[in-house]
């Protein structure tokens, strides 16, 4: 069985406050004569479900087409937390429930809110959760939640301690409806050179 853990792109889709809704401009029509349909998109690459580039925070990294592909394929466990804003510890979580984890995909109540809607509270990453994923060999860390730092955070040091230890984050997935369990993960971020992320088709294979 596969879960679509994708937001819908929309010019709908709410997005970061001050960043840039998705556009759509039509270039050629076939009801106007041409051979095709052909359009032109605008978004900001942090629309939707998408995967920051170590380049979104850090100066002298990398872009999305340089970033590691494979914490984006494997093994990844969905894990529903009751928090409903605040940073995130490992006490948040069951006993155990973190042991051999190498993707985490966080389920929150932020998953049962609409595409357009925005979160104007949601859980966020903790270094203490992070260094503990670290520590025992995870390389990517999933939210519904649009942002692994808190919204008013200026120094984000999640972000930073996310490279710091070599992992990878995905940000507004839409978790609910997938029980909690492992899976497999396929979240690739596109092939973009220059930019600070990029949107990606994540699904879970069920096992």
């Amino acid at each position: 069985m596969i879960y679509d853990i994708s937001r819908t792109v929309s010019p709908r889709t709410a997005v970061w406050p001050g960043d840039r809704s998705y556009a759509v401009e039509p270039v050629l029509r076939r009801d106007a004569g041409m051979a095709v349909n052909l359009t032109t998109i605008s978004l900001s690459p942090h629309t939707g479900t998408h995967a920051d580039a170590y380049y979104h925070y850090e100066d002298e990294t990398i872009y999305p087409a340089q970033m590691p592909l494979h914490p984006y394929i494997g093994r990844a466990r969905v894990i529903t937390v009751a928090k409903t804003d605040g940073a995130l510890t490992p006490d948040d979580f069951a006993p155990d429930s973190l042991k051999g984890v190498e993707r985490l995909l966080i389920h929150s109540a932020v998953s049962d809110i609409d595409d357009d809607g925005w979160a104007a509270q949601y859980p966020y990453l903790s270094m203490e959760l992070i260094a503990a994923l670290a520590e025992q060999g995870a390389v990517l860390i999933g939210l519904d939640s649009p942002s692994v730092d808190a919204f008013d955070s200026h120094d984000l040091p999640c972000h930073h301690g996310l490279w710091r230890y070599h992992l990878v984050n995905l940000e507004c997935l839409i978790l609910r409806g997938v029980p909690d369990g492992d899976y497999e993960l396929i979240a690739l971020p596109l092939k973009l050179d220059l930019t600070c992320g990029s949107p990606v088709r994540a699904i879970l294979r069920t096992l």
